[in-house]
């Protein structure tokens, strides 16, 4: 599967949006005062490593945004979050998975506001000099106290607030 088309976003509900600025909001203001920015949907990157093809995640966590192609952030994120819908989840789960894995994205976020529920991945290497994610932990309401970003421990994540949907 290829890029996914723009116009396929259609069949997106508001509450990935809700999911997107809930984050947003809340990581953003804990982090004003740091070089790192959390960046809501619609900020592209482009990585040599994915053959300088445009990606743009749903929620990023960037320390390096100075470095740029044009319109598009060049730095790793450290932290990524994909909010899925029925339109993107093979796509996050598979194809979009990978390039983040590829360029070195430390943790994964697949958030899941239908099942409420945030699957949290970390990239890891292997013994053979390669990467892989793996799931850490699924965070549901029966646990949510453990949801916590693992890159950014001192950063306070609430799941109540992230799955605020009205």
């Amino acid at each position: 599967m290829g890029a996914l088309p723009i116009d396929d976003m259609s069949n997106t509900f508001v509450e990935h949006s809700f999911i997107i600025n809930n984050f947003v909001v809340m990581i953003g203001k804990q982090i004003e005062d740091s070089l790192c920015r959390v960046l809501g949907d619609g900020v592209q990157y482009q990585w040599r490593e994915n053959d300088n093809k445009i990606v743009i995640p749903d929620v990023s966590i960037n320390c390096n945004t100075r470095d740029r192609k044009n319109v598009s952030l060049t730095g790793i994120p450290r932290m990524i979050m994909e909010v899925l819908s029925n339109a993107t989840e093979a796509y996050d789960r598979g194809e979009k998975m990978e390039i983040y894995r590829k360029v070195g994205v430390s943790e994964y976020w697949i958030a899941d506001w239908r099942r409420k529920q945030v699957e949290i991945y970390l990239n890891d290497g292997k013994e053979d000099g390669t990467t892989c994610f793996y799931l850490y932990q699924t965070v549901r309401k029966e646990n949510k106290e453990d949801l916590q970003l693992v890159m950014f421990p001192n950063l306070k994540t609430d799941f109540d607030e992230l799955f605020y949907l009205s």
